[in-house]
């Protein structure tokens, strides 16, 4: 198994039923990529260091994830990179 964390920002003009749908929608991705989602952790809305998209704040958000293969985490990336909710997204491998 691999581990990775994947942290990724939500646009901060969204309520807060829309964040917990884009939040709830990606994971999605991942656990039906084969993906087992270990922690989450919702870090709240911040001030960015620069401004991106023209957003000045966002709403963190990071995932703990297992996966077999690369497969969910591939998803996930294509997906965040389309997205008009996802400002900016990381995804690191973790050694353990």
């Amino acid at each position: 198994m691999r581990n990775y964390e994947i942290m990724f920002i939500v646009r901060p003009t969204l309520s807060e039923e829309e964040v917990k749908k884009v939040i709830k929608d990606f994971g999605k991705v991942l656990t039906t990529n084969g993906a087992k989602i270990t922690n989450e952790t919702d870090m709240g809305q911040r001030e960015l260091a620069y401004e991106i998209k023209d957003f000045k704040s966002g709403f963190y958000y990071v995932y703990d994830i297992e996966a077999k293969d690369d497969k969910a985490i591939k998803e996930f990336d294509r997906l965040a990179l389309i997205s008009k909710d996802i400002v900016r997204h990381l995804i690191t491998k973790k050694e353990d």
